[in-house]
């Protein structure tokens, strides 16, 4: 890809960004990390693969506008549009959107070609170890979604079976799950070497929080 291009395409995606969980050092990061993972992909076309990197996100600021709308439809569309626009050819963009179509977690289209899977990855490790524990908290507190709920008998949840948004609910929902959906051999192995670090503070907080919601008992010692 030509020093041009690059920063045709990148210039578009910061004017997109304005989301600090999926800012643009996320999109930087997945960008690293998809080309170390290409390394021992050697099939996966790099200029495909930086562009689908640097635009996949672009369609967040229409889904927070609107839930029901998937940023990763969205995204694919705007990515399309936009490398035809600008003189790329009608393959090129199509094998692009076609990586951003199917780069989402929540999605129901599973990447086919090896530049999809690699960036499905490479967006995936990105919510592992404590980078994901540490944008899950940003993201949660920007929507204003607490870090665990409640049972009826006040009791704290841990996630698993949790209908409403929380902290503990989107670790066990995907945090907890990431590590067995990627693609890659080298992929894995990045996102393993993270795991340990999310497991121990995910239980660390869970024990906190509920070691000291057992303790509510001397409240009511204290009121007649």
């Amino acid at each position: 890809m030509t020093k041009e291009n690059y920063r045709l395409i990148e210039g578009y995606m910061l004017s997109c960004m304005d989301n600090n969980a999926h800012d643009k050092e996320h999109i930087y990061r997945v960008l690293y990390t998809a080309l170390e993972i290409a390394q021992s992909e050697r099939e996966a076309n790099a200029d495909i693969l930086i562009a689908a990197c640097l635009l996949h996100d672009i369609g967040r600021r229409e889904q927070f506008e609107n839930p029901e709308i998937c940023h990763a439809k969205i995204g694919a569309k705007k990515a399309f549009s936009f490398l035809i626009a600008n003189g790329f050819n009608e393959e090129f963009s199509t094998k692009v959107a076609s990586c951003i179509n199917s780069h989402r977690f929540r999605g129901d289209n599973a990447p086919d070609s090896i530049e999809a899977k690699i960036l499905f990855d490479a967006d995936k490790i990105d919510a592992c170890g404590t980078m994901g524990i540490a944008r899950t908290l940003y993201y949660n507190s920007f929507l204003g979604e607490p870090l665990y709920n409640l049972d009826e008998d006040g009791n704290v949840i841990n996630g698993e079976k949790d209908k409403n948004a929380s902290f503990f609910q989107e670790y066990k929902f995907k945090l907890e799950k990431v590590y067995s959906k990627l693609y890659t051999k080298k992929g894995r192995e990045i996102a393993e070497s993270r795991k340990q670090s999310a497991v121990d503070f995910y239980e660390n907080m869970l024990f906190e929080t509920t070691k000291t919601y057992e303790a509510r008992h001397y409240l009511k010692n204290c009121i007649e």
